[in-house]
């Protein structure tokens, strides 16, 4: 009965784990599109005839993050959920 509860108690802390990760994940995405954005937006700004390139290549690397956030917190639900 007590090695019951006690992986009773390692599945709830495995659980709030995965939410935090969640969470760590989405923060860290958010804070890196937007270091992306900044610095897009200043390079436009000290050169505009190259705003085309400096524009796609943001895309491309905003895209990247949003794809390791993604995998990030599908990982976190499976633990959750699985």
């Amino acid at each position: 009965m007590l090695t019951l509860a006690i992986l009773l108690e390692a599945a709830g802390i495995a659980k709030l784990g995965a939410g935090i990760g969640a969470g760590i994940a989405a923060i860290g995405a958010g804070l890196g599109i937007g270091n992306i954005g900044k610095s897009a937006l200043e390079s436009i700004a000290r050169q505009p005839e190259s705003a085309n390139d400096i524009r796609s290549n943001m895309i491309v690397a905003a895209a990247l993050i949003e794809g390791v956030a993604f995998f990030a917190v599908v990982v976190c639900l499976l633990i959750l959920f699985v």
